[in-house]
């Protein structure tokens, strides 16, 4: 984009998709439904030093453990979920750690 003087903007920054590809620190899920206990799974593995962490980050391995955790917290998150939803993973999520 050109800016007075015939000087061009430099682009500020980058795409939150390139952000988590070069970023450990930020995790993008492109899961279709579950997202909260997929989120809520890979923050534990990162937690507790998990040998398949890497695994998880990149969408293998996981669905077992969504799974087991949707089945231990007894929630359906089959129409979405949000904070309200976050308190039964929660106490499971501490008594995992």
């Amino acid at each position: 984009m050109l800016v007075g003087f015939g000087k061009r903007e430099t682009s500020k920054g980058r795409t939150l998709t390139a952000m988590a590809h070069l970023k450990r620190s930020i995790v993008e899920m492109n899961a279709e439904e579950n997202c909260l206990a997929h989120a809520l799974v890979i923050a534990v593995a990162k937690l507790a030093n998990d040998a398949d962490y890497e695994a998880y980050r990149k969408g293998r391995k996981i669905l077992p453990k969504v799974r087991e955790l949707l089945q231990a917290s007894v929630v359906d998150l089959s129409r979405g979920g949000g904070i309200p939803y976050y308190s039964p993973f929660s106490a499971i999520c501490h008594s995992i750690r």
